[in-house]
Parts: structure tokens; C-alpha cells; sequence
């Protein structure tokens, strides 16, 4: 009896399961260990509120785990420390202490040193769980001040968008930072367009985890004519095509029309039956607020206007206008607690 002819590709099934098996063993191992570090946190918070325990009395506890736990690490004084804080940052949030169980301590313990408020650290919490973020595009994140980007500049939209794609809200950003491409500052289109082609593992984790790239220069034909769409995603939660048009320049509202016509093609030519209707992103250099809300209030295609910039931004600066922001938006009594605690420090 000849043996059949098996593909590697037949094996795939099985390998999956090793694959999916093994990352539940991880993920089992992960959330016991921070369920761990959230106990030994509480028992020390506790103790030290209670006048039980002195601060020195952890270095006591740190040098008896290290001589009656041989081989035992990431129970140092300073780890001890950061156990304790981590416990009471979150103890008392139903909503976000689920979440830190489903990230590795060392994700937590950037969010928990960099998160300035509760808010910025719940913010970072989801992303980082929903993009699987890895420790480096975390910090990352952080240097790129996006929690004070998102609040300060929410994404653009036309009213369509907010209509057929609601979630899109939560998915765009208002501006994407492409500082891993090193462009100069009088760079072409063309050097945009092939520095994110060269790049698109950094793009495509900067844009989102759930978009996938279809082409670059997306043939389109309409009445005998050919075009060709600058590049073209698809995005998996959304189920929808994302044509994206790059400009070096500002926005100006005569853009809108030529994104709006690739749309429609895409939507009579490339879209299957079962996707929903394609959203359109115009990527520029720069763009006045105004202008842009005035363009998307009448624009009949789903679509929205978003800046890419070559460089990190001013952390410092976009902190001291969240803060204002904060402020402004407060309530009267708040914000003239807020007010006097920064007089007395």
C-alpha cells in the first residue's frame, strides 16, 4: 500500500493548535503572575496603611525571599515597591483592574510609571491589549504623546463615516507619526510613498492591528481611463477597503473630490458583496481645522482628513495643553482644586 502525497500545508491544522495551545499556556502563566504581584502588593499596602510594616520592612522581606527562595526572581525591594504601587493605583477601578491581568508586568509597569491619570492609563491599558503592542512600540506610543493627541485633536470625519462605520472613530487618529522613515524636510510624494512602502511593518503597526495592505499604485479604471490610487488597505473589524491618497502639502478641499471618485469605483468595482462601503483617508502634511470641518460637513463619501508627521512631537508642550484642556473643561469646583494645589506646590 503506497503512502499518500501530504503536503506540508496539511499539517497546518495541527500546527495551529500547538501554536494556539501554547499561547493560552503563556497568557495562564502571565495573568497567575500579575494575580500574584496584585496579592503580595495588597498584603504590603495593607500592612504599611495598618502601621503593621515600615518601609524598611520590605527590604527585610526582599533579602528573606532572596535566602529562603532560591532562584526566585522579581521579588527585589524596588519590585516590591512597584507591586505595592501597582495595587494601589488600580485597587479601586472594577473597570481596569481586569485589564492589567491580561498584560506582562513589564507593559504594566510602563504604564504605570509613565500614566500621569487614571484616564491616560485605562487609554493605554485597551490599545495596548487591542494592537498587541510589544514593550518597544509601547514606550513608543508614550514618546509619541498619543493620549494627549487623541484628547486634544480627535479624528475628522465626514458625517457619512459616523453613519455606516461608527467604530472608525476609535480606529483613526487625527495624525500618524512616520518619524521611522527619516525623510527630509523638502521631501517629494514619491519619497513618502516609497519610504512607507520600504517601511510598512512600521506603518501598518502605526495605522492599526487589524489592517492589512492590498497594493500601492491600485489600478482603477473608469470610462477607458486608468488611475491609480495611492495605497489601499483593508480593514478587518471595520470589513472594508481604505484607500488612502498621500499629500506633501496642506489639505485643500479640492482633494476631497478625487478621494470621493476612487471611493466610488472601489465601492462599484473592487468591493465584494458581503464588505461594507470603502472609507477614503487623505494623509497631508498639514491642515487648518477649519477648513476641514467646513470640507467634511457636505462631503457625501465616507471619508477623513489626517496629517502625517516626520517627527515625535513636544510631549512637554502637548501635557501642558492637555492640562489646560483639563482645565477649561473641568468643573468650577475642580478646577479651582486643581488650581490651588498647583499654587501650593
Amino acid at each position: 500500500m503506497t503512502t499518500p502525497l501530504i503536503r506540508q500545508d496539511d499539517f497546518n491544522e495541527i500546527t495551529q493548535m500547538i501554536a494556539a495551545a501554547r499561547q493560552r499556556a503563556v497568557q495562564s502563566v502571565n495573568t497567575a503572575l500579575i494575580e500574584l504581584y496584585w496579592q503580595v502588593g495588597q498584603t504590603i499596602s495593607r500592612k504599611i496603611e495598618q502601621a503593621e510594616w515600615g518601609d524598611g520592612v520590605v527590604v527585610q522581606l526582599a533579602e528573606h525571599l532572596e535566602h529562603t527562595q532560591p532562584g526566585l526572581r522579581g521579588f527585589t525591594r524596588s519590585n516590591l515597591f512597584r507591586m505595592r504601587k501597582f495595587y494601589e493605583a488600580y485597587q479601586g477601578d472594577a473597570i481596569v483592574a481586569p485589564l492589567v491581568r491580561q498584560l506582562p508586568w513589564s507593559h504594566n509597569i510602563i504604564i504605570l510609571n509613565q500614566g500621569k491619570r487614571p484616564e491616560e492609563r485605562e487609554f493605554y491599558l485597551r490599545l495596548a491589549i487591542r494592537e498587541q503592542w510589544s514593550k518597544r512600540e509601547l514606550e513608543r506610543q508614550f514618546k509619541a504623546a498619543l493620549f494627549e493627541r487623541t484628547v486634544l485633536s480627535p479624528v475628522k470625519v465626514s458625517p457619512l463615516v459616523s453613519q455606516i462605520h461608527p467604530d472608525a472613530l476609535s480606529i483613526f487618529k487625527d495624525s500618524y507619526l512616520v518619524e521611522f522613515l527619516d525623510l527630509p524636510q523638502g521631501h517629494a510624494e514619491a519619497d513618502l510613498h516609497q519610504g512607507l512602502l520600504r517601511r510598512l511593518k512600521e506603518f501598518l503597526i502605526e495605522l492599526g492591528r487589524d489592517f492589512c495592505f492590498v497594493g500601492s499604485e491600485y489600478p482603477l479604471q473608469v470610462g477607458g481611463r486608468d488611475f491609480a490610487l495611492d495605497l489601499l488597505f483593508f480593514h478587518r473589524g471595520l470589513n472594508c477597503l481604505v484607500a488612502i491618497e498621500l499629500k506633501i502639502g496642506r489639505f485643500e478641499p479640492e482633494y476631497l473630490g478625487k478621494l470621493g471618485f476612487y471611493l466610488e469605483a472601489l465601492d462599484r468595482d473592487v468591493k465584494k458583496s458581503h464588505e461594507q462601503a470603502a472609507i477614503g483617508v487623505l494623509l497631508c502634511a498639514s491642515k487648518d481645522d477649519e477648513v476641514v470641518e467646513y470640507a467634511l460637513s457636505r462631503s457625501l463619501s465616507p471619508a477623513l482628513i489626517a496629517e502625517y508627521q516626520t517627527q515625535l512631537p513636544d510631549k512637554a508642550l502637548l501635557q501642558a495643553k492637555l492640562h489646560e484642556f483639563y482645565l477649561q473643561n473641568a468643573p468650577e469646583d475642580d478646577a479651582e482644586d486643581e488650581a490651588g494645589g498647583e499654587t501650593s506646590a
